[in-house]
């Protein structure tokens, strides 16, 4: 189909709204992206029910306005977003794997930054704006990609995350038409990958939200808790307890920093390796509350260079969480199973069915793989 086409029947669709000319028009053109490969989607038996079927799913966005002014601006690009998923109007995979390919060579320009990848706080992006979504107000998560906003932004939490925004920018800058929830996630699957951690199956959708949709403050973990605040943070967003103990084994990579959260250090001996050392550590070192004037953390006794967060140790104290950190402790295979499967649902969460490219996510190939 072509641009042109697809373009004058959202048009006739939308005009019979209320919408006023200028502002659905700057709306569409924000909301259609460039593609730097076409789609080779086989032509459809009628062209007429597929464009009255577009203008139907964006006529009814731009009724949405008026139902959710906060959102109006969403609203119109979720429903041509919608649009272009009937229309297999979307870049292809091969163009997603080129903006990957470019994510995995940016790991690399680290230089003395941490322990010489970009690769954790890319993963810590990802993670942190797919984390704020809440299963009963339907709010948060990677959809609109709110993090670029104040307050969201200055959150705790986020704290050094304007590194990783930075970054991503780049790439944003080089593939504008890949949305920015799309960007970050495909980022975080990266990252997973190429620290030679399992595949994360991914696939795009996510449109960009504006500042109103920023989340408020409070929805991520802290780490200075205990057992009943993860299942708190966790249960709004929809996990069960083997799904916390499994992200939790996220902590395998990256470090903390004294002048972001606080704490201080890295969990591992090798902080851009996804393993299952997290698990091994936590039950094979002797862990002893560090002596200093940051926050309450565990060391270990052996060496004192490792750090556990309160939220980290609870997962051998609790019975339950117990149970599935051991059987990760004792089987790495396992746990890169169950952390592909919930990594994919967390970059998932508040993204509508709609939006999405395919129906099955993709596996991305590896940087260094044909």
């Amino acid at each position: 189909m072509s641009f042109s086409l697809f373009r004058a029947s959202v048009r006739t669709a939308v005009t019979s709204g209320s919408l006023p000319r200028a502002q659905l028009r700057n709306q569409l053109r924000n909301s259609i992206r460039k593609f730097s490969t076409p789609s080779e989607a086989p032509a459809p038996k009628s062209n007429t029910t597929l464009y009255v079927g577009i203008g139907a799913v964006v006529a009814a966005a731009g009724a949405a306005f008026y139902s959710f002014s906060d959102s109006g601006s969403n609203a119109v690009k979720s429903g041509v977003q919608a649009a272009k998923v009937k229309a297999n109007f979307v870049p292809t995979k091969e163009d997603y794997q080129k903006v990957y390919n470019r994510v995995t060579k940016m790991f690399d320009d680290a230089g003395d930054y941490d322990d010489g990848s970009y690769a954790p706080i890319i993963l810590r992006l990802a993670w942190h704006s797919s984390g704020t979504y809440d299963k009963e107000s339907k709010t948060g998560g990677s959809n609109y990609a709110t993090m670029r906003f104040a307050p969201e932004s200055g959150h705790g939490a986020n704290a050094g995350l304007n590194v990783a925004r930075d970054l991503m920018e780049n790439i944003k800058q080089e593939f504008p038409w890949i949305s920015y929830g799309d960007l970050w996630t495909l980022g975080g699957v990266a990252a997973i990958q190429e620290m030679n951690g399992p595949k994360v199956p991914w696939r795009p959708g996510r449109i960009d939200g504006v500042q109103a949709q920023a989340t408020p403050d409070g929805r991520l973990p802290d780490g200075s808790q205990g057992a009943d605040h993860l299942r708190q943070v966790f249960g709004r967003m929809g996990f069960n307890d083997q799904e916390i103990v499994a992200l939790s084994g996220g902590h395998a990579v990256g470090r903390c920093h004294s002048n972001r959260s606080g704490f201080d250090g890295p969990w591992t001996f090798s902080p851009t390796t996804v393993t299952n050392d997290f698990f091994k550590l936590l039950f094979d070192e002797k862990w002893v509350w560090k002596k200093w004037n940051g926050p309450k953390q565990l060391e270990d006794k052996g060496t004192k260079t490792l750090m556990m967060l309160p939220t980290d140790y609870v997962l051998v104290q609790d019975k339950i969480f117990k149970k599935h950190a051991r059987a990760y402790a004792d089987d790495e295979a396992l746990f890169f199973k169950d952390f592909a499967a919930v990594c994919a649902k967390l970059f998932e969460l508040g993204v509508p069915t709609a939006q999405w490219v395919t129906p099955e996510p993709w596996i991305m190939k590896n940087a260094d793989e044909k």
